[in-house]
């Protein structure tokens, strides 16, 4: 007797079938499973598994509920500010409290840019509370080693000394270096980019026929590794060799960063420096880095969050505020400043 297992593989479904096959006259032949697995998928689904790109229905059930949460949560937060602000007599059950009229398009965010300094209505400053209302902020997840607040204060910490002290993130690096520091503190994007432009800018007056505006877009973005190879398919430039133990290689990065911002470098120690502060720039988080410079931007301005928004709204009316991220103590901060 043969045995055979039969498979009908399709995109939705397997089938299957394990059978006795009689090999002569005196054997009957005999089906001993059969059965099938069906795999219900929408028509976009079936396309992605065809394409191999991974599916997941749950995942996909996942991200729709969380959706579905935070709609709630905002309705909830919502609706309690207001019983809170009516309890108060600060609103009536018929106080319009959206922007009514013509011209009134950013009439609430101009109420929230002129609260921190002038006096507002009541019905105003509920306006401008359900305006605050509407975000959380971000608030990182990742356990500190401190009391406070994750890394953002402690980058704001850093951000304060490099302007008040005014230094590059390559010279304060040696100085904490030479004091006996084995952990380097992160940096902001908006302060490694002004090392890099500040780099730039000085060695470009000892090789301006190599570190021109063109290669600088050219480079600008890239990896540490992609900085080197373009420097070398350009220029026929070799970064310069760090060599040394490790203590040694990691102090002369930085004694080149700090150095680059005052004196003429070697130009294969310029495209060293450049190439470092690209691998920085690269492996810190766009997202993240976007809303730590924001916040850094508020507090030396000694802007709110709303003041922030209205002012870019003031230079181009067509300015897209809805994906402008902030940190929760952003938000915290402009509601302690206005009331």
């Amino acid at each position: 007797m043969k045995k055979i297992l039969g498979l009908d593989l399709g995109t939705t479904s397997i089938g299957w079938a394990f059978v006795n096959e009689a090999e002569n006259d005196k054997e009957q032949s005999s089906i001993q499973q059969i059965g099938v697995r069906v795999n219900p998928l929408s028509t976009d689904e079936q396309t992605d598994f065809e394409k191999g790109k991974p599916s997941s229905i749950n995942a996909d059930r996942t991200l729709k509920r969380s959706a579905r949460r935070n709609i709630q949560r905002f309705k909830q937060r919502r609706d309690n500010l207001i019983t809170l602000l009516k309890e108060h007599h600060f609103i009536e059950d018929n106080t319009p409290l959206t922007e009514i009229g013509n011209d009134s398009t950013f009439e609430t965010l101009a109420l929230r840019a002129k609260a921190p300094f002038e006096k507002i209505s009541k019905v105003e400053l509920a306006r401008v509370l359900l305006s605050i209302n509407k975000k959380r902020g971000y608030k990182s997840s990742r356990k500190a080693n401190n009391e406070e607040e994750g890394q953002a204060i402690d980058g704001m910490a850093v951000a304060k000394r490099l302007h008040n002290e005014q230094l590059t993130p390559g010279q304060l690096c040696v100085q904490l270096l030479k004091e006996g520091k084995k952990v380097l503190p992160d940096f902001y994007r908006s302060d490694l980019q002004d090392e890099f432009t500040l780099v730039w800018e000085y060695q470009s007056k000892f090789y301006s026929n190599i570190l021109t505006d063109e290669f600088k877009k050219e480079i600008e973005g890239k990896g540490q590794r992609a900085t080197a190879a373009i420097f070398k398919a350009k220029h026929d430039i070799y970064t310069s060799e760090n060599k040394g133990t490790r203590d040694e290689k990691k102090l002369q990065v930085y004694k080149w960063r700090s150095d680059a911002v005052s004196k003429q470098l070697d130009i294969s120690e310029v495209a060293f420096v450049l190439a470092e502060i690209n691998n920085n720039l690269s492996s810190s988080s766009g997202y993240l880095g976007a809303i730590s410079d924001r916040s850094k931007e508020l507090y030396f301005n000694k802007e709110t969050v709303g003041q922030y928004l209205y002012k870019q709204l003031l230079a181009n009316p067509h300015t897209r505020t809805k994906n402008q991220v902030f940190y929760r103590q952003d938000y915290l901060d402009e509601f302690t400043t206005i009331w």
